[in-house]
């Protein structure tokens, strides 16, 4: 139970600017980066076959899980610490850098079995492009840390852009070009060095060659439980990927990626908006229970009102979007309606249940936030592999689909009753927050 403080209005009123402010920020950069994301992708579509695109989508999945070790949690850490002194953001550097280059040197070992396990010739060059990308995102996790920690998400919302911008061009010009299958996988990879060239030019941080391991022990401890969470969350996100890669070949992954991509990721970028707007503003409020309270329903409302109509949009739109869009070889998308419908459903409960783990990093709770993201790992994971050995291809993406849409409402139900138990935070009034949104900013304005 968090300590109560005294009531501080100018205090409270700070907290909803800070919210407000990065919201407004982070959200422009949101929608400008989606979109143009979105158009490049629905374009790069036409020049790749399905196989290319299921090619490319196992090897950026496997790329995603070695990220989940990349700054070790010390970004989490960071944010949510009283004080970090430059002698521990030196030591954390090189710290950072070598377990980089060590899951780079790991990713490219593992490469020939995985290339030999999907039996996809050629597979493992991919994953030079992969290990490569490993210490670029390294590189850029203490600038980035730093200007979350400051709340500095002007700057933010602007490597954002300049990163999702020059990753999609890239992406355009190799597939136009005919780079196939390698026209995702650097592009993906390539935006690890956009990310650090923009960190780097906003937030200059050059490191000194100094070591001091006793100084960074309580960021190191805070950051290997955010460490298990990551890499939890990370395989969770594209355990599906991997799987029916695996039973179905890379043509059938492509017509569940597409619906996936479309049906999730604008209420994830969303949802990585809001999280990443958040987590500062609760751990500055960590230890007022009201003001967390109140950071966390505005959060929740904000995730609402914009996911909503956009999960309504597409459920609707899902059958005459999917079959205008064709691959390289002129082959209808078509198949990937359903799923899509079903996933833009579970989209909503996705990004809702996720709130809870910036709460509980901005909270001080990272080992929490590793048994809720390995619990969702076994039960997508159990979820899938099921679909996977029972139904055949065409049935099996769809029955995928439902899996999604079935663990989130069991994980809402344990976060609600996790909030009333250790906050004293009850679902009543996480469900007036976006109920009744005017009310609520009426009262936030008569403070």
């Amino acid at each position: 139970m968090p300590v109560q403080q005294p009531d501080d209005p100018e205090h409270s009123a700070s907290h909803y600017r800070h919210l407000a402010r990065g919201f407004n920020w982070l959200g422009g950069a949101t929608v400008v980066s989606r979109a143009i994301d979105f158009a490049v992708i629905l374009i790069v579509l036409l020049y790749l076959t399905k196989d290319q695109v299921g090619i490319a989508s196992l090897v950026i999945s496997v790329g995603m899980i070695v990220e989940g070790f990349d700054g070790l949690g010390t970004s989490e850490a960071m944010i949510q610490a009283r004080s970090v002194s430059r002698l521990q953001l030196d030591t954390l550097f090189w710290i950072i850098l070598g377990v980089a280059g060590t899951a780079a040197g790991l990713t490219l070992l593992a490469a020939p079995l995985i290339e030999k396990v999907y039996g996809v010739p050629g597979m493992a060059a991919y994953f030079i492009v992969v290990a490569i990308k490993q210490p670029l995102v390294g590189a850029a996790v203490i600038p980035l840390a730093l200007l979350n920690r400051r709340l500095k998400y002007e700057r933010i919302a602007a490597v954002n852009v300049f990163s999702t911008l020059a990753a999609a061009l890239t992406r355009l010009v190799l597939a136009i070009g005919g780079a196939g299958a390698w026209a995702l996988v650097v592009a993906s990879a390539s935006s690890g060095l956009y990310t650090l060239i923009g960190a780097w030019l906003l937030k200059p941080f050059c490191p000194r060659l100094r070591f001091h391991w006793a100084g960074i022990l309580p960021l190191m401890r805070f950051g290997v439980r955010a460490t298990a969470s990551n890499i939890f969350e990370q395989m969770f996100k594209n355990i599906d990927s991997l799987l029916l890669g695996a039973f179905y070949g890379a043509a059938q992954l492509a017509i569940y990626r597409v619906a996936f991509d479309v049906a999730m990721q604008p209420a994830l970028a969303v949802g990585t908006l809001v999280n990443r707007t958040a987590m500062p503003v609760f751990a500055r409020v960590s230890r007022v229970g009201d003001q967390l309270a109140q950071s966390l329903r505005w959060s929740l409302r904000r995730l609402v009102i914009l996911v909503a109509p956009v999960t309504v949009g597409l459920i609707l739109v899902a059958h005459p979007l999917m079959a205008l869009l064709h691959d390289g070889e002129g082959h209808s998308y078509a198949a990937a309606a359903l799923p899509l419908q079903l996933l833009a459903a579970a989209a909503l409960l996705r990004v809702s249940s996720q709130l809870l783990m910036p709460f509980l990093l901005g909270t001080g709770h990272p080992g929490t936030v590793a048994c809720l993201s390995a619990a969702t790992l076994m039960l997508l994971g159990a979820g899938i592999l099921a679909a996977c050995l029972i139904f055949p291809a065409p049935t099996g993406i769809i029955a995928v689909s439902g899996v999604w849409l079935g663990v989130y409402p069991l994980l809402l139900i344990w976060g609600v009753i996790y909030l009333r138990l250790h906050w004293d935070i009850r679902a009543g009034d996480l469900g007036r927050a976006f109920v009744m949104p005017r009310r609520a900013g009426k009262a936030r304005s008569d403070r």
